[in-house]
């Protein structure tokens, strides 16, 4: 199929992108990886798609106290081949080079993955996991939420009207953090059935845990550490969350966030 009339505009600033998405039905897109397959198969059906793939306040990476703010429209190349700084043991590389195909790393934003709010997606489970927050700008100024607030559930977010993504950040970790990161997927660079991330950092005592791939949004424990300690209570955890309804899925899910808390051990540090 190909995608349903709609005008295309591109625009030079951030004001002037707020503006145009305040108006009717218009969709921001950078990469187009998401929008664009939605495009062809009608699935969305924007009057407008306005780019901001160019716009300097969403290519930008500031250094911050705590961390690092990213500018939303960062390929997930640029994170993969340390194009960028990285506040963690090198976790957010880790994370980047296991989405989909290169092909798509190269396009794909950081702030699109999140926008588009895949339950499947890497960045929204991954990013939650690490305390992430994401900073909006739109007609009613800036704000930033915890990744966790931000997705309301299966491709469902917190966006108002004529807002957009601008930048993810990102909390510095210690050089002792560890993060164990595993996902099901029938074949490398399909959606995954089942995914869990986890961080383990003593040092500022945050022990989190995420798991995505859900039918919902992602389930965030920010306070983990029985789970990560004893990972027998994890089939509790699934059960309470509304996760065990599908015995297949159930034991699937277990077994993934199993292997996350397993790989604590082993690959905790940058490889």
């Amino acid at each position: 199929m190909k995608a349903a009339r709609f005008d295309y505009l591109r625009l030079d600033d951030l004001a002037g992108a707020t503006a145009a998405l305040a108006e009717g039905r218009a969709r921001p897109m950078s990469g187009g990886q998401s929008l664009g397959p939605m495009l062809n198969l009608r699935l969305a059906r924007p009057e407008c798609v306005v780019d901001i793939s160019r716009l300097p306040d969403l290519r930008r990476v500031e250094a911050r106290p705590g961390g690092i703010l990213y500018g939303a429209a960062l390929t997930h190349a640029e994170f993969e081949d340390g194009a960028v700084p990285d506040p963690t043991p090198g976790f957010l590389a880790r994370v980047a080079r296991g989405i989909a195909y290169r092909a798509v790393r190269n396009r794909g934003t950081i702030g699109g993955s999140l926008a588009h709010a895949d339950p499947a997606a890497d960045w929204p489970t991954a990013l939650a996991a690490l305390g992430a927050r994401v900073h909006l700008v739109g007609p009613a100024g800036t704000r930033e939420l915890a990744v966790e607030a931000f997705i309301l559930g299966a491709f469902e977010t917190a966006l108002a009207p004529g807002e957009i993504i601008t930048g993810v950040v990102v909390p510095r970790r210690s050089a002792q953090a560890r993060f164990g990161y595993r996902k099901s997927c029938r074949k490398v660079g399909e959606f995954a059935e089942a995914m869990c991330a986890v961080l383990v950092d003593r040092q500022s005592k945050v022990h989190r845990l995420a798991i995505g791939a859900t039918e919902a949004r992602q389930l965030v424990i920010a306070e983990a550490g029985a789970a990560i300690d004893s990972p027998e209570i994890i089939d509790d955890i699934l059960r309470a969350a509304g996760l065990a309804a599908d015995p297949a899925a159930f034991r699937l899910r277990r077994e993934v966030v199993r292997q996350a808390i397993a790989a604590l051990a082993t690959e905790g540090q940058p490889a």
